[in-house]
């Protein structure tokens, strides 16, 4: 009697999972309109530059088995800019991670737009420098509705990626 109870109930319950799973229906967008995520991890410059040392300190250091560079930690914050057919969408300033602002800034930023051939210019900063960019890229693309358009950057690769 126990096991039938037992199994009406694991049957009850697997009902109520399986219903779950498939109703009610998730979208994750709007399907009439496209999506841009831009998405990016990237360490910034340092807010002071290594300390140079002379050929003399640099064989001190490697006889007392010390660090042959001297940088401090800290980094800058990274600023992110996103135009769509020359209006601006996007700005975002991301300040470094870490417990000593040392790791590299993340953006995650999501935007819905209507679907259509637009032209996607994206910016990036990671000096101390006041105005302009250290990268910059611009393409004509289609942007399709339900669909989502990525836009992520690797330096070491030449800059931004869209996919």
């Amino acid at each position: 009697m126990n096991r039938i109870v037992q199994a009406l109930l694991y049957a009850a319950f697997a009902a109520v999972v399986g219903y779950f799973s498939l109703s009610p229906d998730y979208r994750y967008g709007d399907p009439d309109l496209a999506t841009i995520k831009v998405s990016l991890s990237h360490a910034t410059n340092r807010v002071e530059a290594c300390v140079n040392l002379t050929p003399r300190q640099i064989n001190e250091r490697a006889m007392r088995g010390e660090p042959l560079a001297e940088c401090p930690r800290e980094r800058l914050p990274l600023t992110v800019e996103l135009d769509i057919d020359g209006m601006r969408v996007l700005h975002t300033t991301a300040a470094p991670s870490g417990l000593w602002n040392d790791g590299p800034s993340s953006v995650y930023e999501r935007l819905s737009v209507d679907p259509g051939t637009r032209t996607v210019t994206v910016r990036l900063r990671d000096s101390a420098r006041s105005d302009g960019w250290d990268y910059e890229y611009s393409e004509r693309v289609t942007l399709v509705a339900g669909r989502y358009f990525t836009i992520t950057f690797r330096a070491e690769s030449g800059g931004f990626a869209f996919r």
